[in-house]
């Protein structure tokens, strides 16, 4: 009698991004496989800066791929520090960099039976939604798995509004000296 092969380990598939709010994120996605007792699978996904279109009009740019491609595992490495420390997350998984839009390589990897798959919220302004597709949104239509989708910290709106307030504040300060030493006393 033969033994039916082990079916894969339940994962959480995280999205991990530019933003502060992605550490709310992949804390989130950590405590979930925890829970599930399921591999922490954290993705992040890049593309050429003038995207695959320019990359394939113009052959130059494919030595520039394995820098590229670094570049995003360091960024990753990094987030997962931020998040975790040097510990780490004492979770089993694998850390991918995956080529390609966010929102469909996000997909692509959770595509399990199982599977869950993290995503930040991102902002809930009309411009930020009119100007920037969401990653979130595309997960939640085209994922074959659950989707949880993490609103922002209230912690990152405070720090963004103070961010705002002093930039405003120092652009005022350096508008007042210049006007001091263009007119002399």
């Amino acid at each position: 009698m033969s033994e039916s092969p082990e079916p894969p380990a339940a994962r959480v598939v995280v999205g991990v991004g530019d933003s502060p709010g992605c550490l709310t994120v992949l804390g989130r996605a950590a405590d979930e496989a925890r829970l599930r007792g399921a591999e922490l699978w954290p993705v992040v996904a890049w593309e050429p800066p003038e995207g695959d279109l320019t990359a394939r009009r113009f052959p130059a740019t494919k030595v520039l791929v394995p820098e590229w491609e670094r570049l995003a595992g360091e960024r990753l490495t990094e987030a997962l520090r931020d998040a975790f420390g040097n510990a780490g997350t004492g979770l089993p998984g694998r850390a991918l960099v995956v080529r390609g839009a966010p929102g469909p390589a996000l997909v692509r990897v959770a595509d399990r039976d199982g599977d869950l798959l993290v995503v930040g919220a991102g902002g809930r302004g009309l411009l930020r939604r009119a100007l920037w597709p969401s990653v979130g949104r595309h997960c939640l239509a085209h994922a074959v798995c659950p989707v949880l989708a993490v609103p922002p910290s209230p912690l990152e709106a405070a720090l963004t509004a103070a961010h705002r307030r002093n930039t405003l504040r120092l652009r005022l300060d350096t508008g007042d000296l210049e006007r001091e030493s263009t007119n002399p006393r």
